[in-house]
């Protein structure tokens, strides 16, 4: 987790952009392997949440087809890894998933765990599904999303809400706006949001702490420039 200096600096979604283009371009650490340190920082999180204790844990990943959702894949292997019961809940036409998320989406194929592709007739019965687990991740969109959502995503997400479940949030919880910490439609109501490399300005917006509940920093194993 983030030490030091970097808990008090707050970023916005282009210096998010800015960062992540620096780490890649220039100082040349892979994508991929900015979301495999994202992921396993998120896993880090999570097997603290549930107090250690991961054998036997239920957990729902619900993810996009984005990054985030590539973040949420590599948090699925490393809590699979460490014993507890994984399923993964894909939203979106995985035809047009990003290159790194396709990377960790057919690592989780073919080390058997267990992914289901939402279809938009199953969604409506999404929550029931996800009463069954321990906790729910929410992995569906990052710090790009502006606006309401709409659609299937809006839908999912309040089928995370209704679950009834504790939910940990991958970056920022769905739905609220990285830059202003407002919501304008449905949004992720998370107990614990774990962001990267920095918090969010939103999160200085008092009204996003309904959303985000505790809010941590993971690294992402390169150092903060601002």
């Amino acid at each position: 987790m983030s030490k030091g200096n970097e808990k008090q600096i707050s970023l916005t979604r282009q210096e998010v952009r800015d960062f992540d283009k620096l780490a890649i371009e220039q100082w040349g650490v892979p994508s991929v392997v900015l979301m495999e340190n994202a992921g396993r920082g998120v896993a880090d999180a999570v097997e603290k949440f549930l107090q250690g204790n991961l054998a036997g844990k239920k957990i729902a990943i619900v993810a996009g087809v984005g990054n985030n959702g590539g973040d949420g894949f590599v948090v699925a292997r490393h809590l699979h890894v460490r014993a507890a019961t994984v399923k993964v809940f894909v939203v979106g036409n995985v035809d047009k998933m990003t290159a790194d998320a396709s990377i960790n989406f057919d690592i989780l194929k073919k080390i058997g765990i267990d992914v289901h592709l939402c279809s938009s007739s199953e969604i409506s019965h999404l929550s029931s599904w996800l009463e069954q687990f321990d906790l729910i991740i929410d992995a569906l969109g990052g710090t790009g999303i502006t606006g309401a959502l709409r659609g299937d995503l809006a839908a999912v997400v309040e089928q995370i809400n209704s679950a009834g479940r504790s939910v940990i949030a991958v970056d920022i919880p769905t739905g609220l706006d990285c830059d202003t910490g407002q919501v304008q439609g449905p949004a992720v109501r998370a107990n614990l949001t774990v962001t990267f490399v920095a918090r969010k300005v939103g999160f200085d917006t008092p009204e996003s702490a309904d959303y985000t509940g505790e809010v941590i920093v993971a690294d992402i194993g390169v150092p903060l420039v601002k």
